[in-house]
């Protein structure tokens, strides 16, 4: 009879292998050689502060770009969806004088709005995810431009800008968001049956149909959760800068794309890797940190992130296809056909390998 400590040590050993522990691996040497690099003024506590409050955003932008791969969709509107809310609620606050906490959450709201109308949009007209997408981005980077012009909103609410600042025990509080926003994510997809239908959903649409899960629902759904995390994305932008404008959001995209796909997911759909995603966007900011200690030109920075997630598309797909060519390989005989008015069972989802 297996035992809670045998079960553990498997666990273990399956982490042990996975991709969060190879980025977990990379973190801890990065973040080393970034201090030693700086003679340790990297360890001390406004340098902490700083990186980890800029870290927030890229965690909950690569999150929201998760939820919609799950299920085999790609959102090109997460930045332009995150810098119009942004720019929303500075206006709200500094133009028309809305407080904070009602400004905070209609803009959360309007972005969940957004994101559950463009799913319901892709299911109804059967309009790629892809195309709908790049024309909701479009849109709203018009709409963000028509609330600010050329100018900088910077004079917003006090209270949202200590938000911003506060760091207890020099954890940043909008790092904590982030990182409360991983967690909630992470026990909706793996304790709950919305989340486990998600997935199954994403990983063998077939298969989910004739087992009764709606696929359109579950696009929706995935949408809607991607707004929702775009929005709370735009809260820790517009807390940790000192102003917005149009070009918020502008360079969001890449790295939306980026820590999902280094963190493990797929790009077919039917899996998700929330830890893998978070040490992913954790790598991304160490070659930002990097960067900037060193001086070095940014547009080496997109380069450096591109090859690396073309790179992991490529070696995905390598390892995909090794693994059928071993299967087919092997001769196994064909499945038996299910019995006459048997339900056909859903495919269980994979979970990306890393939790």
């Amino acid at each position: 009879m297996t035992t809670i400590r045998d079960r553990g040590a498997a666990a273990l050993r399956r982490f042990s292998r996975s991709t969060a522990m190879t980025l977990l691996c990379v973190v801890l040497i990065g973040y080393l050689a970034l201090g030693v690099a700086s003679s340790g003024s990297f360890f001390e506590g406004p340098s902490v502060r700083t990186f980890l409050r800029y870290l927030a955003t890229p965690v909950l932008i690569g999150l929201a770009q998760m939820v919609a791969l799950c299920v085999g969709q790609l959102n090109l509107a997460v930045g332009a969806l995150g810098g119009f809310t942004a720019c929303l609620m500075g206006v709200l606050m500094a133009d028309q004088g809305v407080p904070a906490p009602v400004a905070v959450v209609a803009c959360v709201l309007t972005a969940t709005a957004i994101g559950l109308v463009t799913g319901l949009f892709i299911v109804v007209t059967k309009i790629n995810g892809f195309i709908v997408t790049l024309g909701t981005m479009t849109i709203l980077q018009g709409a963000q431009y028509g609330l600010t012009g050329t100018r900088t909103v910077d004079g917003y609410s006090a209270a949202l800008r200590d938000f911003g600042r506060a760091a207890p025990l020099n954890v940043p509080l909008v790092f904590v968001t982030a990182l409360a926003a991983a967690a909630l994510l992470a026990a909706f997809l793996y304790r709950t049956t919305a989340g486990r239908r998600l997935l199954a959903a994403g990983g063998n649409p077939l298969a989910a149909r004739l087992s009764g899960i709606s696929t359109d629902r579950q696009i929706v759904l995935a949408h809607t959760l991607s707004g929702l995390l775009i929005g709370v994305a735009a809260l820790t932008a517009t807390a940790s800068l000192p102003g917005v404008n149009r070009s918020v959001g502008g360079d969001w995209l890449l790295p939306s794309f980026a820590a999902p796909i280094i963190g493990g997911v797929a790009l077919t759909g039917g899996s998700v890797a929330v830890l893998g995603t978070v040490l992913a966007a954790f790598v991304m900011r160490l070659i930002d940190a990097a960067r900037a200690q060193f001086s070095l030109d940014p547009s080496w920075v997109n380069f450096l992130i591109g090859v690396v997630v073309l790179g992991t598309v490529v070696g995905g797909r390598l390892h995909q296809s090794h693994l059928a060519k071993r299967g087919g390989s092997r001769g196994s005989a064909p499945p038996a056909p299910p019995r006459s008015g048997a339900r056909p069972a859903a495919v269980s989802p994979h979970t990306g390998g890393s939790g």
